[in-house]
């Protein structure tokens, strides 16, 4: 009974946060020093994702370049901040990836 009194409780204050932007829509205006701050949100949750991930894939720090993770996190930056195009950026890393990981 408790999980799903959990599960409702979450549910319902998601639908709210969200219903808010919606329902408030326009009347509800940010400073314009947090509407820049919320730029970086999703680069900051993109980041707390991946990069532990590919530092520790197995739970232990595994900086080498025999880390395929590693390397493909790597690729996918360096194509993404010089090429300035995210989709054809994490299209080669993956492909990168995929490649060290077979032949590894």
């Amino acid at each position: 009974m408790n999980v799903w009194l959990a599960i409702t409780g979450m549910a319902l204050l998601t639908l709210a946060i969200r219903a808010s932007f919606l329902v408030l829509g326009r009347r509800w205006v940010f400073p314009p020093w947090l509407a820049r701050a919320l730029h970086y949100v999703p680069v900051a949750v993109l980041s707390a994702l991946v990069v532990p991930m590919a530092l520790a894939p197995g739970g232990s720090i595994a900086l080498s370049w025999q880390n395929p993770y590693l390397i493909g996190t790597l690729c996918a930056g360096v194509l993404a901040w010089y090429g300035g195009r995210t989709l054809p950026a994490l299209v080669a890393s993956f492909v990168l990836f995929a490649a060290l990981r077979y032949f590894s």
